[in-house]
């Protein structure tokens, strides 16, 4: 695809990204590519701002009303600013009979935030997470929306900040 650069709210990699996605559907479909354009978005940028959002809902021909309810309705994107790790915790029914409210309890002692809140330092942000497909695994989180951590127990989590500061 040959695209104007000159105005691009993201880098030529990040384009060439979504371009590869975009190439995995029909012409006519390019708004099929919506959800991987914004997770290569989020990654450039961090978290999604509404004019990242409109860029992607323009590069790929669709409304941008259309983009913000994708990218309101699933809890990896990111519409604020969010630390350097996004910890969330699943909280869901078997994860919470697991652990999992404990899991979050002990991060939120230990960070001193609640959830969809950022440490002082930006390092953490706690997020509640929906269930993550791995119930047997509880307590289970997710690190940056892509490493999941399982059987999160205090000694677990203590590894896991100290891993991450």
């Amino acid at each position: 695809m040959n695209h104007d650069m000159t105005n691009s709210l993201l880098s030529p990699e990040a384009l060439k990204k979504i371009d590869r996605e975009v190439a995995k559907y029909p012409a006519e479909q390019r708004q099929s590519a919506v959800m991987a354009a914004l997770a290569i978005a989020q990654d450039e940028k961090h978290w999604l701002a509404r004019e990242t959002i409109d860029f992607v809902a323009k590069y790929l021909g669709m409304p941008p009303i259309a983009a913000y309810e994708v990218a309101s309705f699933y809890n990896m994107y990111d519409l604020e600013p969010v630390g350097k790790y996004k910890l969330s915790v699943c909280t869901n029914l078997p994860c919470a009979l697991s652990g999992g409210m404990h899991a979050a309890d002990y991060l939120k002692q230990k960070l001193g935030i609640g959830f969809n809140q950022t440490t002082a330092d930006g390092l953490f942000t706690l997020k509640e997470g929906e269930c993550m497909g791995a119930c047997g695994d509880a307590p289970v989180m997710l690190v940056n929306n892509k490493r999941m951590c399982s059987f999160m127990l205090p000694e677990e989590i203590d590894k896991l900040l100290a891993e991450c500061k």
